[in-house]
């Protein structure tokens, strides 16, 4: 065989990785100048800077007046902990999960914190039926599973009248597809996710369902000091208006703050969700017209329009792991795609971000470069013959 032609066009961004994301277009460290370097976060500046995020995290979100909103330690694993360890032993418990964080989630809730719970599991590329669920459990369960690539499609199958709690890991969510609050009562994200910002801090979002068992129940077990979200048997409300738990960075706060208003400026929320889907749905062209590339996710209503996960499918690949590798290895050589081979426990393929900082023309530029790094190592794969 001979060599695939290269593309003539390159992505002007090959940052394609699924966490920490790429940046807002145009991004520059200029813009974190306004940062409060040096000082306290509970300086009057400090404060006015957690509590002005809080509240463009409600705007851009659309999350309810009476959600209280969080930044804590940790990332979105702290705030998905700080949740778990809080709240959960007070009602029976189901876990689901289809994809390597939710399986974390499992972890924690059996092996850590003991607890009897049902257990309902999805092989990667698919989710679980949620007419099975009881919600008049406590549900604990991942929207968009980053390393699987499939997503909730929405919340019609959860209760308006549960008796449950529903404890959602929405990190690779948020900002890019539809929450439904009313149905959701702890929402969880990092913002280094859809928004692109610097690592470290995670968003806790709390219904007053929510609220109400923090202030009514104490779990067996002793909670770790930045767990804890109530003094006295009430919440502290400090956490949710900037009096954060350990010590924020301030550079991480502005920076998340300039993509939020980065977000504003494009119109919110929905703008936010129509780029991710825009550059969703080009992979999505691209693999149908292909008979060697498939999306890992089962159903297309539930595929991810962020985390987006291929898997090669061509009869000529023996080995499906190697081949993904030296894929992904090929093009980020090239440089035009970085960090885009499956999560370590995925099946083979490759992961695609395509959030909403990800230009839909960068995506577009990408293709071609699938499909002479395929044809390449298809090539070489030949001439090893």
């Amino acid at each position: 065989m001979s060599a695939p032609a290269t593309p003539a066009t390159r992505p002007a961004n090959p940052r394609f990785s699924s966490g920490p994301c790429a940046k807002i277009p145009h991004f520059s460290l200029d813009m974190l100048a306004d940062a409060p370097l040096g000082r306290s976060h509970r300086a009057a500046i400090g404060k006015s800077k957690l509590a002005e995020a809080i509240d463009l995290t409600r705007e851009v979100l659309g999350v309810p007046a009476d959600y209280r909103i969080g930044i804590v330690p940790g990332s979105d694993t702290g705030a998905v902990e700080m949740a778990m360890w809080s709240m959960l032993g007070a009602r029976p418990v189901e876990m689901l999960a289809w994809e390597s964080f939710g399986e974390g989630w499992v972890t924690d809730v059996v092996k850590q914190l003991k607890l009897d719970a049902e257990v309902k599991k999805a092989p990667y590329g698919q989710i679980v039926d949620f007419a099975t669920v009881d919600f008049d459990k406590d549900v604990v369960f991942t929207w968009n599973g980053t390393t699987s690539g499939v997503r909730v499609a929405n919340g019609d199958a959860i209760p308006a009248d549960r008796a449950g709690l529903t404890i959602c890991d929405a990190t690779s969510a948020a900002f890019a597809m539809e929450l439904p609050f009313d149905k959701l009562d702890v929402v969880t994200f990092s913002w280094q996710k859809v928004l692109g910002g610097e690592g470290a801090h995670g968003v806790l979002i709390l219904s007053p369902r929510a609220v109400e068992r923090l202030e009514s129940y104490t779990p067996a077990w002793p909670l770790p000091k930045i767990f804890r979200m109530t003094k006295g048997g009430k919440l502290n409300e400090g956490i949710f208006k900037g009096e954060t738990i350990n010590t924020p960075s301030m550079l991480a706060v502005e920076d998340y703050l300039v993509a939020l208003k980065w977000a504003q400026s494009l119109g919110g929320r929905k703008a936010l969700i129509a780029r991710a889907e825009a550059n969703a749905k080009v992979v999505w062209d691209f693999c149908a017209q292909k008979d060697w590339l498939e999306n890992l996710a089962r159903d297309a209503a539930n595929a991810s329009t962020t985390s987006v996960c291929l898997k090669f499918v061509d009869a000529r690949i023996t080995d499906g792991a190697a081949f993904a590798k030296a894929v992904a290895k090929r093009l980020e050589k090239e440089g035009v795609a970085l960090d885009i081979g499956a999560y370590r426990d995925a099946p083979a393929g490759l992961r695609i971000w395509c959030g909403s900082t990800v230009e839909t023309a960068d995506v577009e530029a990408l293709m071609p470069w699938l499909e002479w790094a395929f044809e390449a190592e298809i090539a070489a794969l030949a001439q090893a013959a």
